[in-house]
C-alpha cells in the first residue's frame, strides 16, 4: 500500500520521524522487542522511500 504525506517540512520532516522511530526503538527494544523490530522497519522502508526520490534540481 503507498501512502501520500504532505509535511510542510518536506525531508526534513520525514527524516525527524525516521529518527523519532528509530529513537523510540531503542527505547523500548529490552521489553518490547517485536514492537522495536517494527519501529526498526517502518524508519528502514521511510528511509529507502526518500532515497527513491528523485534529486531536486540546483
Amino acid at each position: 500500500m503507498a501512502v501520500l504525506l504532505r509535511l510542510p517540512g518536506g525531508t526534513d520532516d520525514v527524516a525527524e520521524i525516521i529518527d523519532a522511530l528509530l529513537s523510540t526503538a531503542d527505547g523500548c527494544a529490552d521489553r518490547a522487542p517485536a514492537l522495536a523490530a517494527r519501529r526498526r522497519q517502518l524508519a528502514h522502508d521511510m528511509g529507502d522511500a526518500l532515497d527513491q526520490l528523485p534529486t531536486p534540481p540546483q
